[in-house]
């Protein structure tokens, strides 16, 4: 017998063994795996993944309203804000959070950033749209009953322009969720981390996991965004109700 083959079990190339000798890296999908590390793998990285998404998308809209109250007065902003959030927009996900490491490092604030400036131009038009979209006559009426144009604007034009904004945000919402995850290269945050995990072991079980676990998020975080907007535009119910 050669030295090779001695020192080469004789059963044959061992699996990674996943999960305690219960999930073999091989195996189609393992639920045992996923009771086992939901408490300490799963579950906290899905509460990053929230935790990272409502600081971008609650920032995001933040900036945009301001932006597009600005906007909707000065139409020369408008045009520099939108180029400018156009910009942003089109550059490479992994690209941009990577442009930020030698200002901020590998960290959340890296992460952040790259996700904010993805939000501007969903909820920049958006915003800016459904503030153009008032009628005239309400407007009007609301200048004849002797509000001024900053009454006007919180109670006429923002209220009126509640569902494009929301719609905004709720493309917003599924796109920082997506892109989160991709953000999990630059630093092991969110659902992302057990994503690249996954494809580096080969791991179809964590894999499918984390990927329907962020698919789940992004669904559950649509609905509850419709409930919202239904919940703060009572009118356009009654309208349709009659």
């Amino acid at each position: 017998m050669s030295v090779l083959g001695w020192a080469l079990p004789a059963q044959g190339p061992v699996i990674p063994d996943f999960g305690g000798g219960a999930c073999p890296s091989d195996a189609a999908f393992c639920w045992g795996w996923v009771t086992q590390n939901w408490g300490p793998e799963l579950a906290p990285r899905l509460v990053e993944h929230i935790y990272i998404t409502l600081i971008a998308v609650l920032v995001g809209l933040a900036i945009s309203l301001l932006a597009a109250s600005i906007a909707y007065r000065l139409r020369w902003f408008e045009r520099g804000f939108l180029a400018f959030s156009t910009v942003l927009y089109t550059i490479p996900a992994l690209a941009f959070f990577l442009f930020f490491v030698p200002i901020t490092g590998l960290s959340l604030t890296t992460v952040e950033i790259g996700l904010i400036g993805y939000t501007f131009l969903l909820l920049f038009r958006n915003t800016l749209a459904g503030l153009r979209s008032v009628p005239t006559e309400a407007l009007a009426a609301a200048a004849g009953m002797g509000m001024t144009d900053r009454e006007i604007f919180l109670r006429v034009n923002l209220p009126l322009a509640v569902p494009s904004i929301m719609a905004g945000a709720r493309i917003a919402t599924v796109t920082v969720i997506s892109l989160a995850t991709i953000a999990a290269d630059v630093t092991p945050l969110g659902l992302g981390e057990p994503i690249f995990t996954a494809l580096h072991t080969v791991f179809r079980t964590e894999l499918i996991t984390a990927g329907a676990l962020a698919i789940l998020l992004a669904l559950v975080a649509d609905a509850l965004l419709v409930l919202l907007q239904r919940a703060a535009t009572p009118w356009i119910r009654a309208r349709v109700r009659t």
